[in-house]
């Protein structure tokens, strides 16, 4: 199977106007659009819009319209929206945390799209705030050969209290194969402000292996909203300059699920 788990370590490190850095360990889900029942039936506590120990769920990811689709034909619409069509034989591979027993939070989902062939497409990375809402980004396949996906883009989004919404992602992925290369940078026009990574090994799509992590990371969903708050509360502690998501509205664009500040 294309499928898989990595183990990951997540990194940041915020280099102004003051220091701070952390990281934790977790492990993701990565699941081929085209495998799913498959992997329900491997893995016995997974399961697809049913409820489950793990559930993936459509309506928890970036919908078109009123009508919950599957994740795969929203994925292809923001692709054909951007300008950059997937075809038809083409496929879509999604990093993300499922729900752990109805709860779900992520802050990024990636989907890395494959022409017919098994060559790099695009990629999609969909991040999500604690307001629950989603942007996705464009991420296209890169021409310099230093990894397979790449954009600097006007961020245009409250993620942080921390950081302002007009500043720059710079985006830098690799295929994942037996490691997983994520790399994330926050840019203001003074450089670089915010170094993030997501660093993992892959692990085979077994239930032995899922039961195992949900021993060694349990309640995982719980745990990293629980950190995120917690890395919050330490930057206010350092008097780092806050940022409230009601000012510079205008400024949020493209995003999915809005928050009522943003429907005024």
């Amino acid at each position: 199977m294309n499928s898989c788990f990595y183990e990951c370590d997540v990194f940041h490190r915020r280099l102004r106007p003051k220091q701070h850095e952390f990281l934790y360990r977790v492990f993701y889900f990565y699941l081929d659009l085209d495998e799913l029942e498959e992997a329900a039936r491997k893995l016995k506590i997974f399961s697809v819009n049913r409820p489950n120990i793990y559930s993936l769920r459509d309506k928890d990811h970036f919908q078109y319209g009123d009508k919950i689709r599957p994740i795969a034909d929203n994925v292809r619409e923001f692709l054909d929206r951007s300008g950059c069509p997937l075809a038809p034989d083409g496929s879509i591979r999604m990093l993300c945390f499922p729900r752990m027993l109805g709860y779900v939070f992520n802050p990024i989902t990636i989907y890395f799209c494959y022409n017919a062939d098994g060559s790099p497409h695009a990629s999609v990375v969909e991040v999500g705030n604690t307001f629950r809402e989603l942007k996705p980004y464009l991420v296209p396949a890169a021409t310099d050969g230093r990894c397979n996906f790449e954009i600097r883009v006007p961020k245009h989004y409250y993620v942080s209290p921390f950081n302002p919404v007009d500043i720059d992602f710079h985006f830098r992925l690799h295929l994942p194969d037996e490691k997983l290369r994520v790399f994330i940078d926050n840019h203001d026009a003074e450089g670089k402000v915010l170094v993030s990574t997501l660093t993992g090994k892959r692990k085979e799509l077994t239930f032995a292996n899922l039961a195992w992590f949900t021993a060694k990371f349990p309640l995982i969903t719980l745990k990293v909203i629980w950190l995120i708050h917690w890395q919050a509360f330490r930057l206010w502690l350092k008097r780092v300059p806050f940022f409230w998501k009601e000012t510079r509205t205008v400024e949020q664009r493209d995003v999915f699920r809005p928050h009522k500040s943003l429907r005024k």
